[in-house]
């Protein structure tokens, strides 16, 4: 997870996007360590993308397991089950898209608009 953490932020940095980045940080942790747990049969990998669209920016792992990630009722004392409470809450916008074989899970964050006409201009 650390490798696609440093990529997310990375490539915020390089984009221009100085905002949110600890959300996207949160967003790639919980749903590549979703894909990794739940998603990826044994010997398969993950795939991380994002899209940058002026204020917007789409964060993406796909995997090719079955099924579609629960959002499940964690109790107090449990080690896990809040990860896609905690991007839903955070999101601008969230879903799945299934695929003939796996899904890609998404969030969508509106960026700080001052951000993003340095990334449409090309500025750094």
């Amino acid at each position: 997870m650390p490798a696609a953490r440093a990529f997310a932020l990375e490539t915020l940095t390089e984009w221009g996007y100085r905002d949110r980045h600890d959300d996207v940080r949160l967003y790639v942790s919980e749903l590549a360590t979703n894909a990794l747990l739940h998603g990826v049969p044994p010997g398969r990998e993950f795939s991380l993308a994002l899209t940058g669209d002026g204020p917007l920016l789409r964060v993406e792992v796909r995997d090719s397991g079955d099924g579609s990630p629960q959002v499940k009722d964690a109790q107090a004392d449990d080690c896990g089950g809040r990860g896609l409470h905690l991007v839903m809450a955070l999101a601008d916008d969230f879903g799945v898209t299934p695929h003939h074989l796996g899904k890609t899970v998404w969030a969508v964050l509106k960026m700080n608009p001052a951000d993003t006409a340095r990334v449409q201009l090309g500025e750094q």
